[in-house]
Order: C-alpha cells, then sequence, then structure tokens
C-alpha cells in the first residue's frame, strides 16, 4: 500500500472512531429506552459479525484463522465488546452519566502507564500534556451537572474504572497480538464470540428479551445503524488503527467522543450547548492535538543551550 493511500485510511478511520463513535450515545439511549442492555448489545454484535462474514465472503477474502487467531479474537472481544462495552452500559444504572463520562476519560492515561508498566514505553511528555488538557476538558463537560451519588454508587464506579482499564489493556493487546491478518475478519470474529458471551449473560441477569418486530421505528433504525456504523465500520477503523499507530493516539478517541454526543444531543435532542461546553470542547480537542502531534515538546530548553 503506497504512503498516500495509507494515510487517507488513517484519516478515515480516525473518522469513524471519532464521529461515528461519537454518535453512539444517541443511537444507544434511543434504543435501550426500549431494550435491556445486554440483550441490545448481544443482538448488535451478532448482527455485526454475521454482516462482516457475508461481506467478506462476497470478497472473495479468506475467513481462516489459527487456534492462535481465534483464541486472541474472541478474548479481545471480551475486553472490548462484553467487558468494556456490555458492562460499562450495565453499570450506568448505578452512576450518573456525566460522571461515567469523566471516568472513561481517564483512557488515555491507563493507556499510557499500561504501556509503561507492560512493555517499559518511555511517557513522551507531550502525551502528558494532552491526557492533562483532555481530563480537564471532560471535567469542565460534566461538572455542569449536579452529580447524583448513593449507596450504590460505589459498585457502579468501581465498574467503569474496571471497563475502562479492560478496554485499555485491549488496546495494547490486539495491538501486539497475533489476529486475522485481514482487521475486517479479526473485527468479525471479536464480534461473534462477544455476542455469545453477551446473550449468556442476558440470560443470566434474567432480561426481557422484546423481539425487533416490537421495537419503535426510531428503535429499529438506531439499531441498524448502531450495526453498520457503528459495529462494522468504526470498529473496523479501530483494530486497524491498533496496527497503524500507537495505541495513546487511538485512545484519544475517549476524548472526542463525548463533544460529538454533546452536539447531537444539542441537534437532536434540542438540548442546551452553554459556552463552558464550547471551552470544554475545545480544551479537549487541545488534548487530542498534543497526542497525536508529532512535534516534540522541550522543557526548560534555555538551560540546555
Amino acid at each position: 500500500m503506497d504512503g498516500t493511500r495509507k494515510s487517507i485510511l488513517i484519516v478515515l478511520a480516525f473518522f469513524s472512531i471519532y464521529f461515528i463513535w461519537g454518535s453512539t450515545y444517541l443511537l444507544n439511549k434511543i434504543v435501550v429506552s426500549e431494550v435491556a442492555p445486554f440483550f441490545l448489545a448481544g443482538i448488535r454484535f451478532a448482527s455485526a459479525g454475521v454482516l462482516i462474514f457475508i461481506i467478506a465472503k462476497f470478497l472473495k477474502i479468506s475467513l481462516k484463522a489459527s487456534r492462535k487467531q481465534i483464541l486472541n479474537s474472541a478474548f479481545a472481544g471480551f475486553l472490548f465488546l462484553v467487558y468494556g462495552n456490555g458492562v460499562f452500559v450495565w453499570a450506568l444504572k448505578y452512576v450518573d452519566s456525566g460522571f461515567a463520562a469523566l471516568i472513561a476519560a481517564t483512557q488515555p492515561l491507563f493507556v499510557i502507564f499500561l504501556m509503561r508498566i507492560l512493555h517499559g514505553s518511555k511517557i513522551k511528555t507531550k502525551s502528558i500534556v494532552g491526557v492533562v488538557f483532555g481530563f480537564i476538558g471532560m471535567y469542565l463537560l460534566v461538572s455542569q451537572d449536579t452529580l447524583s451519588l448513593n449507596k450504590d454508587s460505589i459498585i457502579g464506579i468501581f465498574m467503569i474504572f474496571s471497563c475502562v482499564l479492560s478496554w485499555s489493556y485491549g488496546s495494547i493487546f490486539v495491538s501486539k497480538s497475533d489476529l486475522p491478518k485481514n482487521f475486517f475478519v479479526a473485527t468479525g470474529y471479536q464480534m461473534l464470540f462477544a455476542s455469545l458471551l453477551l446473550t449468556l449473560l442476558s440470560l443470566v441477569f434474567n432480561e426481557t428479551w422484546l423481539m425487533p418486530t416490537q421495537w419503535s421505528l426510531n428503535a429499529k433504525g438506531s439499531m441498524l445503524l448502531l450495526i453498520v456504523f457503528g459495529g462494522v465500520v468504526a470498529f473496523t477503523a479501530f483494530n486497524y488503527l491498533l496496527k497503524e499507530v500507537s495505541t495513546e493516539k487511538v485512545s484519544t478517541s475517549a476524548y472526542v467522543n463525548p463533544v460529538i454526543a454533546l452536539f447531537l444531543g444539542w441537534y437532536v435532542l434540542d438540548e442546551q450547548i452553554t459556552m463552558q461546553s464550547i471551552v470544554a470542547a475545545l480544551t479537549l480537542l487541545t488534548g487530542v492535538y498534543f497526542i497525536n502531534s508529532k512535534k516534540k515538546i522541550v522543557i526548560f530548553s534555555r538551560f540546555k543551550k
């Protein structure tokens, strides 16, 4: 693949995990108002996984994978989609959504320090600066609402932190592990294994299974968008980026997604956007710039002359 084409693919992939995943907050909110969370996720990822394999067959892409690659895909699916996504949604029953978003914004920090611990990677100054800007931006974004905590909230907070840790470790695991060479196929395996586990969780928690024929038109449309764009397109882009750019850069989606969700909420649901929200968005994007920038930050350079 030539350099220009690869650069275009990377830009499109970042667009997917930034903007498409940002829209899933709104889409999930619409569907989960009618459908139980684990059941919702099970249907979403099963449908996306099957669709991926159908497209792969149509394009004559080989679905072959070694035993190790399949096991690695199953483990990645658990880290990302079962625990990192499914349990996070479940934990929102106990924690204010704004506070949960603040916790999720710590993902780049988790990634940077996990890479240091697991692989001895050097923590770059600009990455730390970017994380600080991102954390400040998220605080400004969610601090506008009163966070209502109760005696059960400690359970939700603990679970959300563990979900962020799961997603962060999964990002590092995928970037280093042996997976099917085709990113499309690797995504399909992750989703199918995750859908099986999520369906099992739905049974364990005795969720009510409301068939799609009983959903509203808005819920059906939102689920279709979640499957095609939030699942097939964005998650494939995510797996591709983890192999092509640094893991901490990919994790910047944790900062951008809430900003996109904020503006979509204003546009679709007529939610109010304050000046503090605008300042928060600019601060978040500044953090993304520092983490993604190739320029080096030199501290106290005048003493090095």
